[in-house]
């Protein structure tokens, strides 16, 4: 689906920021950040090292508590929600961590059981063993199932990440920098693991990343988080054209960290 198509059938925000703000003392990390993300899109957060994009993602599923503004996922203000209500919520938005987070004493089989155990309203009637072999067959890992993660290469564990975050059957999945420590072409299997997923679950994503290959490829629409606000907004290839000179600094810049 491109870009144009999806503007076409955008609908309800899965997920609505208003004016976010986020302080550590005296550092303003965010200061009236807007987002909004649509169904079925990928919606790339680009920025530099230090920019808020972690914090931004941690604070939508209150993993840090906002100052100020609003948050909105399916519906619900999340600042307003109880424990019980924030869980079930938190169900509906995977997240796939930086490092992959997976348990180191814990098999590969042990580590996407683990999500099962905690919300078991999510198995519905389905037998656990084939919910785990149908997630780590969608990334390609099936027989991986009784590995342990220190005999997993760093691509084979991100697919297992994601094939625990998938688990649940998200509405929404949050990727905090996906290709951050990978090799190019494990890394540009990941992208492509991410487009297949999009395609075939139909689930709407933010990426948090730095990585401006996995951004153009990946992305429907791309934010710019600069100066802790969102600075502009549109394709990457809008972006990447675009006459403004600080957006037109800001890819030369992000472009020279990555290849320079």
């Amino acid at each position: 689906m491109t870009s144009k198509q999806l503007n076409k059938k955008k609908g309800t925000p899965l997920i609505e920021i208003r004016n976010l703000t986020k302080a550590f003392g005296n550092n303003l990390v965010l200061k009236g950040f807007d987002l909004q993300l649509f169904p079925g899109e990928n919606l790339v957060i680009l920025g530099k090292s230090g920019s808020g994009k972690s914090v931004l993602i941690k604070c939508l599923v209150r993993l840090l508590n906002p100052d100020d503004g609003e948050i909105e996922i399916l519906g619900k203000r999340i600042i307003d929600l109880d424990q019980k209500a924030l869980d079930e919520i938190r169900t509906e938005v995977g997240f796939l961590f930086q490092g992959s987070a997976l348990y180191d004493s814990m098999t590969v089989r042990e580590n996407l059981r683990f999500p099962l155990r905690r919300h078991p309203e999510r198995k519905a009637s389905a037998d656990e063993d084939q919910l785990i072999l149908a997630s780590l067959k969608s990334v390609g890992l099936e027989d991986a199932i009784d590995l342990m993660p220190a005999e997993l290469s760093g691509g084979m564990k991100r697919r297992v990440a994601l094939a625990r975050t998938l688990i649940l059957k998200p509405k929404i999945i949050l990727y905090d920098e996906p290709t951050t420590g990978l090799d190019p072409i494990t890394a540009n299997e990941i992208i492509q693991l991410m487009l297949k997923l999009q395609d075939e679950l139909g689930t709407a994503s933010i990426i948090i990343t730095h990585d401006m290959d996995c951004a153009r490829v990946i992305s429907n629409r791309v934010i710019i988080l600069t100066d802790g606000i969102n600075y502009a907004e549109g394709t990457y290839q809008e972006l990447d054209e675009s006459k403004d000179p600080k957006v037109s600094a800001f890819f030369k810049d992000i472009n020279k960290r990555n290849h320079g």
